[in-house]
């Protein structure tokens, strides 16, 4: 429990129907970070005692600050551009805190993301988009495990932002007011740049912006400011707008160019991991969201021997960002999904290679 509405109504529902429910907020940060403030643990407090519910606090910081803090700076760092969340998922969300849910003797974590699950023929739990497309979270989820989806649940996957806030004000819960963000809970304002800068030694500092010729047109001060894909803030002014193309960490530069050099018609994504336990085939057709609140697009998939996956786009895609979370699927379900390695894949006919 966050301390946010999403949580605290998951949590009432749950009550309702009756299950035994205690409340776990989990500390992330030793900043208290507007993910674990005190007042968001006080509000996660109050709702537990509107409901009659035990409320507990679970201290993960250490493994959240070298995994998930760590990682998000080594990323941006390397040129690459982090999905927080997605990795906080697995490890921290339904890892650590679901094994402390079972030493309490809990059967299921509940969470108040907006996506479903369903169960199989043969037991096996699917995860499926939630019914709400502007909240829909299933993309976050993709990496988790059979066995973490078979001991979850999301109690919200079936209603609207909207039915959820009707209901935590018709209940008066104590969250009922709580600000969403959609900001990383880390970076108290969006500055991740600055934010980074502060955090660690090893940044590069200032190096050169070029074109896809390699000639210099620009300063940047510090390639952990860019992402592909990225317009506003580039720094350079050539007559016509300019994207974030690629970033060389190697050489310290940032290349752009116009909208059509940040087009790709492929990809390859490398850790994939798949909800069923097992991938789908060798080669199969998908769908495959390069980014939350990215349109999935139709592609065709073939896997290595490696766990890697060269992912073909029926239209080139733009802003193909190493370091993001690629998640396919098959209409609404969540079929798996794996890091961005890098845009651009074998373009050969599957079978051909």
């Amino acid at each position: 429990m966050s301390g946010g509405v999403d949580s605290a109504v998951a949590a009432a529902l749950l009550v309702e129907a009756g299950w035994k429910v205690i409340g776990l907020t989990a500390i992330m940060t030793r900043e208290r970070s507007r993910c674990c403030s005190d007042e968001s643990v006080e509000t996660a407090r109050a709702v537990c005692a509107q409901l009659g519910v035990p409320h507990e606090l679970v201290d993960v910081h250490a493994l959240f600050e070298s995994r998930i803090i760590g990682s998000f700076i080594a990323e941006y760092l390397a040129g690459r551009t982090p999905s927080p969340c997605a990795l906080c998922n697995p490890l921290i969300k339904f890892g650590l805190l679901m094994d402390r849910a079972a030493q309490v003797g809990a059967s299921c974590v509940a969470t108040g993301h907006y996506a479903r699950t369903v169960a199989g023929a043969d037991g096996s739990a699917h995860l499926l988009r939630g019914v709400d497309p502007r909240k829909d979270q299933s993309y976050f989820l993709a990496l988790l495990s059979q066995d973490q989806m078979r001991r979850s649940l999301f109690p919200l996957g079936g209603m609207t932002k909207r039915e959820v806030s009707r209901i935590a004000a018709d209940k008066n819960l104590a969250a009922h007011k709580s600000q969403e963000s959609q900001e990383v809970c880390f970076v108290p304002d969006g500055d991740h740049g600055s934010w980074i800068d502060l955090r660690s030694f090893d940044t590069r500092g200032p190096g050169d912006i070029v074109n896809a010729h390699g000639v210099k047109i620009g300063v940047h001060h510090g390639i952990h400011r860019y992402t592909v894909g990225q317009r506003r803030g580039v720094g350079v002014a050539t007559g016509s707008p300019v994207y974030v193309c690629g970033i060389d960490a190697a050489a310290n530069r940032v290349i752009v160019g116009p909208r059509e050099a940040a087009l790709s018609p492929g990809m390859t994504v490398g850790g994939v991991c798949w909800i069923s336990g097992h991938a789908p085939g060798r080669e199969f057709e998908s769908a495959c969201q390069i980014r939350y609140n990215h349109a999935p697009e139709p592609c065709a998939v073939t896997l290595s021997p490696a766990g890697r996956a060269q992912v073909r786009f029926a239209e080139p895609q733009f802003a193909v960002a190493p370091g993001q979370l690629a998640v396919f699927y098959a209409g609404d379900e969540v079929l798996g999904g794996g890091w961005i390695e890098e845009p651009g894949c074998d373009l050969r006919a599957p079978g051909n290679a």
